[in-house]
């Protein structure tokens, strides 16, 4: 499983009532104190500025912002999250020019002639299994979002009709030169007008509202092998959000989680049960029917049977993800003894500690061996 994330108010630096412009000046404030650039090889840094970024999309978002206030991380599964830990620097400048307004941080990191193309971000979700989808494997339906391209415009962001045109400021290279010290250096940056596309929207689509994407629900049918682990994801190539400027789509990353069994406990590949019996039972051995996945099944109880002893039923476990061979069931046996004896239970049972013959029983044997040892060890610090 995934380590436990912090609280992404707490990374920003926010109390909980904070506003948009709240937020969105603190995130500025705190990736530049991150930024890479600044930070050079420094790993720490590196994880602080993806975990900004995170924190960002969630809280600059009304509606994850609303399922995170309600529930937490919990409530963000298949809303559509980016893997930021799987993310370049230069994806994650690319998804938050706004902010920075195409100055320190985007212009080197575009080429001349607008965006270059950029591979898509991930996202992830959750998927529940029973047991028993892990002994089979399962094709399961899941729903998720994700941004995609608008429909309307084709991802444009420009009404149908209204076609971007050329920037005037950058000539459409998306780029804009600076000179500094008489021409000693220049400084190219991104072109804070059309922010390195190159064009500029005349009239924005009224459905993405000039973003060229909007967030849409999508339905997919997957394949989960069996043996799968509880909290590993399953990678689904090319179902995560489009690039840009003609970069292929990102992945998606379905995290698998596990319902409980009523009666079953998984050890990897092996199934777990306690099972009580009677004190006759153990004392006598017997036959009696334990569950299983493959259903009820027989297990021979040998006589004298100890409590908690395991006894093993092989091939009754779950499959191994990588070989298909099946692990084993283990039974823990629970002897119970009765809290109430009828007046001839209870004769039977005195009958049978008289004609007791506490030698011959090994446990009892080495524990009164052991008390002899050390009440003999005491005799000697008189």
């Amino acid at each position: 499983m995934s380590p436990t994330k912090r609280d992404y108010y707490e990374i920003l630096g926010l109390d909980r009532n904070a506003s948009k412009d709240d937020i969105k000046r603190s995130y500025r404030r705190m990736a530049m104190k991150y930024h890479p650039d600044q930070n050079a090889g420094d790993k720490d840094a590196e994880k602080k500025f993806k975990e900004c970024a995170e924190a960002y999309e969630v809280l600059s978002d009304p509606n994850k912002r609303q399922r995170y206030d309600q529930y937490g991380h919990e409530g963000l599964r298949g809303a559509g999250m980016h893997d930021f830990s799987r993310m370049g620097f230069d994806d994650i400048f690319s998804m938050f020019d706004d902010i920075f307004g195409g100055g320190i941080f985007g212009g080197a990191r575009r080429s001349r002639g607008g965006r270059r193309a950029a591979r898509g971000y991930d996202i992830e979700t959750q998927i529940e299994m029973t047991l028993s989808d892990v002994l089979a494997g399962v094709e399961k339906e899941i729903t998720f979002q994700r941004q995609d391209q608008c429909t309307h415009c084709q991802g444009s962001g420009s009404e149908p009709g209204h076609d971007p045109q050329p920037c005037v400021q950058c000539g459409g290279q998306g780029e804009v030169v600076q000179s500094g010290m008489g021409g000693l250096f220049r400084m190219v940056t991104t072109c804070p007008r059309c922010r390195g596309n190159g064009k500029v929207i005349s009239k924005s689509c009224k459905v993405c509202h000039g973003q060229g994407r909007q967030e849409q629900t999508r339905q997919l049918s997957i394949k989960i092998p069996a043996g799968v682990q509880d909290g590993q994801a399953i990678r689904i190539t090319g179902e995560g959000e489009p690039g840009s400027g003609g970069g292929p789509r990102g992945d998606l990353y379905c995290y698998v989680k596990i319902q409980k069994h009523p009666m079953l406990l998984r050890d990897g590949d092996d199934l777990v049960v306690r099972v009580p019996i009677s004190f006759t039972q153990a004392s006598l051995g017997a036959t009696i029917e334990v569950p299983s996945l493959d259903g009820r099944q027989e297990l021979v109880i040998p006589a004298g049977t100890q409590h908690g002893a395991v006894l093993q039923i092989k091939e009754q476990g779950l499959p191994n993800l990588r070989s298909s061979r099946r692990g084993s069931l283990l039974v823990q046996i629970l002897v119970e003894i009765p809290k109430k004896l009828s007046r001839h239970q209870e004769k039977l049972l005195r009958d049978f500690a008289q004609s007791e013959d506490k030698s011959v029983m090994p446990e009892s044997k080495g524990f009164l061996d052991k008390l002899k040892e050390y009440f003999a060890g005491e005799e000697k610090y008189d």
